[in-house]
């Protein structure tokens, strides 16, 4: 993979972006004889995924990590690729940490919360009137009774979608709720969006993907003009221009605002990037020598206390044990003031009285905050914002000219997940593949 050239390259098929989702899109090109060039701006590859080594040698995912129940393409992937999978430790019901107490699954508040969160799956069934557009997350929540029903529901909208709740829609959420399969599915670990993970990480992923591209791939090369004519494109970059027939664009409307494009794109594509945002998650896993917590009240729990989080026992079979924490929307842009001591005490405090002081003590802290990443722009996914609807998933995706559209948002199954993304790459693949047969006939 090359970081720097100042020469100005031929192509037949230019990808802006070395997600998953173009180098799918690639990798499927590569295969059908087409002459492709990845433009990435980051010096890594993976997109909104990244993998580290532990101290203990192991792999943490600190971007997506995880296959999902009935995530097709990303499970026969992950096996053409030779990658392990195992199924996330869960117990029944996850555990609610409130006032640095278990919070029962049965008490009024957790009733009261589940009643709400059923009422959401009923609207998001039967079909939310589009005027609902209008009313946002926050100001809906409002109206549920009791502070820490309220709270509990916060949590859980802002782990699940990492938005901020005031400025996304019920209609929105309810959208995403029938799309991603419903409340159960989206917030359940076996059998649901969380199910499997990669012993090697979706690291693994990357660079299976980019195995035969390896010398098409160019790293730093930040795309700051698209140029379109009758035969083709040019793809200009920080590093020099490419030429080609056909460019994809993979990279999310709010994270593509800076590119310039000429002639300038149709209003309702244009406009994505103004009636959408990248969502806030801060992800950190903290390692331990083994899962303590199983022999205790389990490591799959919703925080309310602190910044309020998600928490789930991500350990490999074989172990270490890894405690994976998920905090979304404006209570992970709070982390950044934090030096990084105190945001892993402010972390991990709030578990002490569930699974013992020792998980103040980890063997390797890996974290990292999406929304600072200046080429991701935040995650997990492009968002719309309350009132608009050109940012509802999924995204359109016809071409415009020689310009073609990936990307997980624009999925029409799975959008928003890895599978989404995987989707994508394959459908602008074959899309492009036909254009360019069109084009020679």
């Amino acid at each position: 993979m090359t970081a720097q050239s100042d020469a100005t390259e031929q192509a037949t098929v230019v990808v802006v972006g070395a997600g998953v989702s173009g180098l799918t899109a690639a990798r499927e090109l590569h295969r059908r004889g087409i002459d492709v060039v990845v433009l990435e701006a980051a010096d890594r590859l993976g997109g909104r995924t990244m993998s580290e080594t532990t101290a203990l040698g192991s792999t943490v995912d600190l971007g997506g990590q995880w296959i999902g129940h009935g995530h097709r393409r990303l499970t026969a992937l992950a096996d053409e690729l030779g990658l392990t999978r195992y199924q996330m430790h869960t117990g029944p019901m996850p555990g609610l940490i409130h006032r640095s107490r278990p919070l029962s699954a049965v008490s009024p508040a957790v009733l009261m919360a589940g009643a709400v969160l059923a009422g959401l799956e009923m609207l998001s069934r039967t079909g939310v009137p589009q005027r609902w557009n209008d009313i946002t997350v926050e100001s809906w929540l409002h109206r549920v009774p009791g502070r820490t029903p309220r709270r509990l529901l916060e949590v859980i909208a802002a782990v699940s979608w990492t938005a901020d709740l005031d400025r996304h829609s019920v209609y929105a959420a309810a959208r995403m709720i029938r799309q991603q399969g419903g409340v159960l599915t989206m917030l359940s670990t076996k059998g649901g969006a969380q199910d499997s993970l990669l012993v090697e990480g979706m690291r693994g992923l990357a660079a299976g993907l980019a195995a035969d591209l390896d010398s098409r791939i160019r790293l730093g090369h930040r795309v700051v003009s698209i140029r379109r004519d009758d035969c083709g494109v040019t793809v200009q970059t920080t590093a020099g221009a490419v030429r080609a027939s056909k460019v994809i664009v993979t990279v999310p409307a709010p994270v593509a605002a800076s590119i310039n494009y000429d002639p300038p794109l149709p209003p309702d594509r244009a406009q994505l990037a103004d009636h959408t945002y990248m969502g806030s998650v801060y992800k950190a896993i903290a390692v331990y020598d083994d899962p303590f917590w199983r022999r205790r009240r389990g490591g799959e729990l919703i925080v309310l206390d602190g910044p309020g989080s998600g928490v789930f026992d991500t350990s490999p079979p074989d172990g270490p044990g890894h405690l994976c924490v998920l905090i979304g929307g404006p209570a992970a842009r709070e982390l950044d003031g934090l030096s990084a001591d105190a945001r892993q005490k402010a972390v991990l405090e709030p578990l002490i009285g569930h699974i013992g002081p020792e998980v103040l003590d980890p063997v390797s802290w890996h974290e990292k905050s999406w929304h600072t990443d200046e080429y991701a722009g935040g995650g997990y996914m492009a968002l719309p914002i309350a009132g608009t609807l050109g940012g509802l998933l999924p995204w359109p995706c016809e071409p415009v000219g020689h310009i073609h559209w990936a990307g997980t948002e624009t999925a029409s199954d799975h959008a928003g997940y890895i599978e989404g993304a995987i989707e994508s790459g394959l459908r602008v693949a074959h899309e492009v593949t036909q254009a360019l047969a069109a084009t020679a006939g």
